[in-house]
Formats: structure tokens, sequence, C-alpha cells
């Protein structure tokens, strides 16, 4: 397995040809707005089912799957995507867990070798609660992976982040963007505002 530095590194806002060639098929392009949904109590159950059945897929290599994203926190709006984390311990070595997972109806659509090894796989047609699923792989112990699941349990604890992001959300999606990668990249700054504050162990304000 190759060494995978300990440091932080940054996921810096994307340009069209960064995009496209991340990409291990021509990318979507959205050229418009996000839709979003208010939450909803079904996500969690798509995401158990999609796990279990990676779990008897996966048996073979060390690993572990978490629910992320925005589905992932009760009442904060959401794209119907159903992001997954897997952690193996080398998700740069593809043979490892991309053939199984294909199984399972799973593509591989991104590839980063030079950002921790990210991986994305993408599945379709999960039910009317949830469209579709992006399963990120990562290395475990990456700092990438303690940074989503920081961002995550703040917001399932914490109202006025909750409520801070979820309002970004919303006046972003109304914006009209080329590539959903473009709407991501610029919530970076109220998600490096709200992990600051994780890390600090402060509070979000009155509100929260």
């Amino acid at each position: 397995m190759s060494e995978r530095p300990e440091e932080e590194v940054p996921r810096i806002p994307m340009t069209a040809e960064e995009i496209e060639a991340a990409h291990v098929v021509a990318p979507p392009k959205l050229n418009g707005q996000v839709t979003l949904r208010e939450y909803d109590p079904r996500w969690p159950a798509v995401f158990e089912r999609e796990a279990a059945r990676m779990r008897e897929r996966l048996g073979h290599v060390d690993h572990r799957i978490e629910h992320v994203g925005s589905t992932s926190v009760p009442d904060l709006p959401a794209k119907p995507v159903i992001d997954m984390l897997l952690t193996v311990p080398d998700s740069g070595d593809e043979a490892c867990y991309v053939p199984a997972l294909e199984g399972l109806g799973f593509t591989l659509v991104i590839r980063e070798p030079e950002w921790y090894e990210h991986r994305v796989l993408r599945k379709h047609g999960l039910g009317p609660s949830g469209e579709s699923a992006n399963l990120h792989v990562l290395p475990e112990g990456c700092q990438e992976v303690v940074r989503m699941l920081r961002f995550r349990d703040r917001l399932r604890t914490d109202s006025g982040d909750r409520k801070l992001y979820a309002d970004a959300k919303r006046s972003l999606s109304r914006q009209s963007w080329e590539y959903m990668q473009n709407y991501a990249d610029a919530k970076s700054e109220v998600v490096a505002a709200i992990l600051d504050r994780a890390m600090a162990g402060g509070s979000s304000g009155p509100e929260a």
C-alpha cells in the first residue's frame, strides 16, 4: 500500500476541466438549479439496506461503511441522493472492492488519485425516497474521513449550525450551476466555519 500523507489536503473549488478529468466517463451537466427535498425519515433505512448488502460482498477486506452527507442528518434538506462512505486499507486498490460492488449495481464514476486516492461509485434506482447513492471510498484514517464524520456529527448535535447549513443550501440551490460539483464547492466557506467550531468545541450561537 502506498504511503498516505497525514496532513489535511484541502479541497479547493474545481474547474470544469478538473471535474471532467476526475470522471471515468463524461460527467453529467446540471446547467440549472439544485432540487432539494425536506428530510425524509426513510433515508437511513435505504442506507442500511445498501450497507448490509455491501458488507456481505466485502467480507474479504477490512472496511467500514458510514452514512454521511445531508441525508444522514435528521431535519436537514437534501438532494434525494444517499451519500455513503466506505473506508478500506488502500482505496487506490480498486480490484479489492470495485468488482464486488459492481455486482450490487454500483459503477465507478470518479477517480482522484491525487486527493487521498478518492473514488466515487454510483448506484441508481434506490426507490421512491432515494433516487441514487454516491459511495465515497477513502483509506481508513485519512484526514478527509475524519473531516466528513466530524461535520456530520456536528450537524446532528448542533441545531444552530444545522440551520445555518440548511439556509446556505437553500440559498445556493436557487442559483444556476453547470455541474453539481460547482454547487458543492460553493458550500466550502460555510462548511469550513462549521468544522472550525466543531474542532474548537464551540457553540454556533444563541440559536443553537
